[in-house]
């Protein structure tokens, strides 16, 4: 697929670079290649269809690397190797890095598929009856993510009080439908769909596996909180490549590349200021 010729006006480009302190520039002279890490799907197709294509103009190589789970990008980006990853929002990161001591931080956030809820048996949620079972991630943060989906469609309550970055199954006050509700890895959920009433799929998963967001029968309203991210070594924050990523990211060129490829996303601050610029 070509990248969407940027037809923006020069300002909005200006725009991109000033929000993020940087000024245009060539490539990093110590740093000629840079490492991407991603979970297989949107959040890889969005560097390789719009980030790679403007860094490499700028004299950079970019070399993609795939995964197929939550756990080994951050550990490869801690050791180095991976310069960048993108496939997790803001309390993961948080969560894991302080769990297992590494340093990385968040450099951007990137467009971002809800997750949602799907079905092969029905093509309601409200069609379900009592007793259905439902998968849900099982690491913390995406579990807390479907517990308060949930409770929105009435099927839970939740306790007074509840932290909605938190809550598990353990905050369930009342089961209102009477479901079952089987934790999985993320990745499994959407194969989990042969075998459940519903499933949770987080939005890159669901995509990369021929799921598409318009069969959702309930999607999340997707915060800041939950969008997905760049994450960089906290001591290359700095680092003239790191603003070079993050320049891309807020530029009106891949602002067009989300817009023609990515119908559906959650767009970030950052483009819906270059939106409401034109």
């Amino acid at each position: 697929m070509l990248l969407t010729r940027n037809l923006v006006a020069p300002t909005l480009a200006m725009l991109a670079v000033l929000a993020f302190g940087g000024t245009a520039h060539a490539a990093d002279p110590a740093k000629k290649e840079i490492v991407f890490g991603a979970t297989a799907g949107p959040y890889s197709d969005q560097i390789k269809l719009g980030i790679k294509p403007i860094l490499e103009k700028q004299g950079y190589t970019v070399k993609i690397v795939e995964f197929n789970d939550y756990v080994q990008p951050n550990f490869a980006l801690a050791q180095g190797a991976l310069d960048a990853n993108a496939f997790q929002h803001i309390v993961y990161l948080k969560n894991f890095a302080a769990k297992n001591k590494l340093e990385l931080s968040e450099l951007v956030k990137v467009p971002t598929a809800p997750i949602a809820i799907y079905s092969k048996k029905y093509k309601r949620v409200d069609a379900a009856p009592d007793g259905v079972s439902v998968a849900v991630p099982n690491d913390p943060t995406n579990q807390a993510r479907a517990l308060v989906v949930l409770q929105e469609l009435g099927w839970v309550k939740l306790r007074d009080g509840y932290d909605p970055l938190q809550v598990s199954e353990k905050d369930v006050a009342v089961n209102v439908k009477k479901i079952k509700i089987i934790p999985l890895e993320a990745a499994q959920l959407p194969r989990s769909l042969e075998d459940t009433d519903f499933s949770f799929v987080n939005g890159n998963f669901a995509l990369a596996s021929g799921l598409k967001l318009t069969e959702a029968l309930a999607l999340e309203k997707t915060t800041p909180t939950y969008q997905n991210l760049v994450a960089v070594r906290t001591a290359d924050r700095d680092k003239p490549f790191v603003k070079d990523i993050a320049a891309a990211y807020a530029s009106p060129e891949f602002l067009a590349v989300t817009e023609k490829s990515f119908a559906g996303f959650v767009k970030t601050d950052y483009q819906q200021k270059l939106e409401a610029a034109r």
